[in-house]
């Protein structure tokens, strides 16, 4: 069912490498149906891992009606920000 904030749709972890990369296939089915790749790329550092969080795919019709008057950056760019503090807070001491 999902939610009216996430939409309905799909998630797998298509591949993995140990400290390094996490890459995901995001099916969106409402509220509109889209296929992405998502990636989480670790980068060690010292004592501290740099995450960066990446999702790329096509954008169907209405998406790209939409992008006419909205910027996705902006529209998404809080939900990444807020996963990236939450993803930082639940792996520190």
């Amino acid at each position: 069912e999902g939610n009216g904030k996430a939409g309905v749709g799909r998630m797998e972890i298509t591949s993995s490498v140990p400290s390094s990369l996490v890459a995901l296939k995001l099916d969106f089915e409402k509220p509109f149906r889209a296929s992405n790749i998502v990636d989480f790329t670790l980068t060690p550092s010292g004592e501290t891992t740099t995450v960066t969080w990446a999702m790329r795919g096509g954008r169907p019709f209405v998406a790209k009606l939409m992008g006419l008057f909205m910027n996705f950056d902006t529209l998404i760019g809080k939900d990444f920000e807020t996963g990236l503090g939450n993803l930082k807070r639940a792996t520190e001491p």
